[in-house]
């Protein structure tokens, strides 16, 4: 019955995207037939006639239930459309962009599934033998978490730029397939083989295997055992991950020129072509959608009911190597914030593209200013967006949670939606700019939030000093105010807190996109776009905001994964005896 009601929620919110991209053209800041006539009449003067003649040619003039009839009506007949632009029939175009995104992503999840079974070996054979699995340290988790439009720019600047071993561009071979895969896999592959390496340490902890290994198992024996106990829990977490490829798809894809749906969904979204940006959204989310119901089928029929979950795995590190990597990774941030405060990002055509110096630091940019000024300037643009969508996402969640029976679904099939498009569904509809980005992340941010309070609210509902207070009759006003909130917004507020790098970087992925800030704004994204162009005469220009998102995520893994001082516990005094009271003896 669950599984049904998820299918259910994500067939509707599916439909309710569709009917979104849809009604663009009476939602979208910019009016469509004026991107249209440009498109097919470069030199045509846009004049009321004009614009008149392109809404009737494209059909808008019969009003938004007809479009909506139309399109869902040829959706269930298998017809796509009519391209706007090109006037070609849609499929023309996407059908091709889908086999060569299908590749790509094959070869994404490979490369995951490839670095997820390397990493677990090591740990499988210490729990068939008795010893716990070692977990990866902060650099790993850190880089695991970077996002894949910057492996795709460091993998352009080193194995393109500087080595030449690789193609940058294009996708005519085997040979333009690798940098991508990596590309879009490797975070992936990094996370995964995280999890797996964790689980496999917990269930190794288990009674069975003791007992298996007791009684003269054979190794490969124990291994199978150890497999089949772990891998329930990593199978939803094989659906994020494909939802993440399918979201890296746009940045990946406009990174290295390949020709795919993600390029295509991009390429439509800015020339306003609705039926092609309707079919690749389709596409990309019935992907990840398809993924996740699969995964959730898997998990169910591997579930094992005899034994309880793996607990949480313990803490690796010490307290003195979590605070180097803080003070190493935290401190190049503030120092550079402090110093793009104090300097300007004045334009300077005389210093363009200058090598580091006394004058400037990291050198210049392509006009000239100061890298390291605009690298602090940026961080107050990046975080300060990232900031404000954490709060926005806060804000929904802690009142989505307080309805758990609506928050659940609903987190479950908007959980699907990777940034990018996201930000591609904004940007048609308010236009570029950094407001967008903010109401991107949080579009796609809010729904573990929400998760998370909905199990804190049902949590605090079954506490059993609950039904003694709605004994004594209080309203309900009250106990939200002071029963519910208290136990649901301290421990959402920290988990939103978790999440702020991750916002942050999407922030930045969309900046880089050219979906989020200007293209002149020092966002640490919109800087990196900007300079890859310069890689090879300035490449600090490109480097430094890469530096700094890599240094961001760092310092918070560390923060996280900082162990608690437990406070020694002290013996309560002993009460002064009340007067009258004889004092027992020792």
């Amino acid at each position: 019955m669950a599984l049904l009601r998820g299918l259910l929620t994500r067939l509707a919110v599916l439909a309710a995207v569709l009917a979104a991209v849809g009604l663009l053209p009476w939602l979208a800041a910019r009016d469509p037939a004026l991107t249209v006539l440009r498109a097919r009449y470069p030199g045509r003067e846009a004049t009321e006639t004009a614009l008149a003649s392109v809404r009737a040619d494209l059909g808008l003039d019969a009003g938004p239930l007809a479009i909506l009839r139309d399109r869902f009506t040829g959706l269930a007949r298998g017809d796509l459309g009519t391209s706007w632009v090109s006037g070609e029939p849609v499929s023309a175009t996407v059908l091709p962009a889908l086999g060569t995104s299908l590749t790509v992503m094959a070869a994404a999840y490979a490369v995951v599934l490839a670095i997820a079974c390397a990493a677990s070996l090591p740990a499988l054979t210490r729990a068939a033998e008795g010893r716990p699995a070692r977990t990866g340290g902060i650099a790993v988790a850190g880089l695991a978490a970077l996002p894949e439009f910057l492996v795709a720019a460091l993998g352009v600047a080193l194995f393109a730029a500087w080595l030449g071993l690789l193609p940058a561009y294009g996708f005519t071979g085997p040979e333009h397939l690798v940098l991508p895969a990596l590309a879009m896999g490797l975070s992936g592959g990094g996370v995964l083989a995280r999890l797996a390496r964790d689980a496999i340490g917990a269930v190794g902890r288990e009674d069975w295997v003791r007992q298996w290994r007791t009684a003269g198992y054979r190794r490969s024996r124990i291994v199978r055992g150890l497999v089949r106990r772990a891998l329930p829990p990593l199978l939803p977490q094989l659906a994020i991950i494909a939802v993440s490829i399918t979201g890296a798809a746009v940045a990946v894809e406009t990174v290295f020129a390949v020709p795919g749906l993600g390029r295509a969904a991009l390429a439509a979204a800015d020339a306003q072509d609705l039926p092609v940006l309707q079919a690749c959204l389709l596409l990309l989310v019935g992907l990840g959608f398809t993924a996740g119901l699969l995964a959730r089928l898997a998990a169910n029929r591997l579930a094992v009911t005899d034994t309880d979950a793996p607990a949480a795995p313990p803490q690796t590190g010490t307290r003195r190597t979590a605070l180097v990597w803080i003070a190493c990774t935290a401190t190049p941030l503030l120092l550079a914030l402090a110093y793009g405060l104090a300097r300007t990002g004045a334009i300077a055509p005389g210093d363009r593209l200058a090598a580091p110096a006394a004058a400037h630091w990291l050198g210049t940019d392509e006009l000239g200013r100061d890298v390291l000024a605009r690298l602090g300037q940026g961080t107050l643009w990046t975080v300060g967006a990232a900031a404000a969508a954490c709060a926005l996402s806060y804000a929904i969640a802690l009142a989505l949670g307080l309805a758990p029976r609506l928050a659940h679904p609903l987190a479950e099939a908007c959980n699907s939606f990777p940034v990018a498009i996201a930000g591609i569904l904004v940007v048609v509809l308010l236009g570029r700019g950094q407001t967008g980005a903010v109401l991107a992340v949080t579009a796609v941010s809010w729904p573990p939030l929400a998760a998370h309070a909905a199990s804190l609210t049902a949590q605090a509902r079954a506490a059993g000093h609950r039904e003694a207070r709605l004994a004594l009759g209080p309203s309900r006003a009250w106990m939200l105010r002071r029963h519910t909130l208290p136990l649901v917004a301290g421990p959402l507020a920290s988990h939103a807190g978790l999440r702020l790098p991750g916002m942050a970087l999407g922030i930045a992925s969309l900046g880089f996109l050219g979906l989020g800030a200007g293209p002149d704004s020092p966002e640490w994204g919109a800087s990196l776009a900007r300079s890859l162009p310069y890689l090879e005469r300035a490449p600090l220009a490109a480097l430094a905001p890469a530096a700094a998102m890599i240094a961001m995520t760092l310092a918070v893994m560390a923060a996280v994964s900082l162990p608690r001082r437990r406070r020694p516990r002290t013996a309560k005094r002993p009460a002064a005896p009340r007067r009258g009271v004889p004092v027992p003896p020792d």
